[in-house]
């Protein structure tokens, strides 16, 4: 439930449209609804700006189902289910036809209504082409969030000429995310270059001593440039979620 949704129905009590009884029971499940394999958080909306998001993996497709089919119910808003693979596309499109893949993504999200966009824009920069799957978890959540969304790819050290080409789109973000693998340098190298805050995403992308991304993670970490925050490997969901929330300040 949303701040307008909960608007109306107190405006409708207040009108004399709607009793008390049928008030308390369209609130009563307001905090959270028990689907005993999970408690679907309706108030979070009201509480955070977004509504919960579905993580995908761990759950069973009827799980999934009866996640989505209670939320259907409960909100008119946009869903969204994270780390989605085809089959969990499937099986939400089985019971809405507003389901669409966002497949490099791994996102479905259930439109029903057009998503809102802000004048300033966070731009999504990858370090590498292989970057780019973590790079559009975030670029999609930030979009289906509200926010104008622009990408920067394949601009890493290794050809740092691509990144010096593009400096104007990187000063005129209102936040970037910094997307990288290997030793996770472009963080650095951005931080350097803007004084616009940076939420940096270390990704398992590289060799043996990359750690499955843990060189990225300690490089990000471990920056001169100042202005650096640091989510959790291959994390393109929570970039997207802190950026936002810069975003809209």
């Amino acid at each position: 439930m949303n701040v307008d949704q909960l608007t109306k129905i107190l405006e409708d009590v207040k009108n004399h449209e709607c009793e008390v009884n049928t008030a308390l029971e369209l609130l009563k499940t307001l905090p959270y609804e028990d689907l005993s394999y999970a408690k679907v958080d309706h108030h979070r909306e009201l509480r955070n700006g977004y509504p919960e998001v579905i993580y995908s993996p761990g759950k069973s497709l009827n799980q999934i189902k009866g996640i989505v089919e209670n939320m259907l119910t409960r909100s008119t808003g946009n869903i969204l289910a994270s780390r989605a693979e085809r089959d969990v596309f499937d099986t939400i499109k089985s019971i809405t036809p507003d389901a669409i893949y966002y497949e490099e993504a791994r996102s479905v999200v259930v439109k029903r209504e057009e998503y809102k966009t802000t004048e300033d824009y966070i731009l999504v920069v990858t370090a590498g082409t292989s970057d780019i799957p973590v790079a559009e978890e975030a670029a999609v959540t930030a979009m289906v969030m509200g926010n104008q969304v622009k990408r920067l790819y394949d601009v890493g050290v290794a050809g740092i000429h691509r990144l010096l080409g593009n400096v104007p789109i990187i000063n005129h973000a209102k936040v970037i995310i910094v997307v990288a693998g290997m030793e996770g340098a472009l963080a650095s190298v951005v931080g350097g270059l803007t004084d616009k805050p940076i939420v940096a995403v270390p990704t398992s992308i590289g060799y043996g001593a990359s750690f499955g991304g843990i060189s990225a993670l300690l490089g990000m970490l471990t920056s001169c440039a100042s202005g650096i925050g640091v989510v959790n490997i291959d994390n393109g969901f929570g970039a997207a979620c802190m950026a936002s929330k810069i975003n809209k300040l």
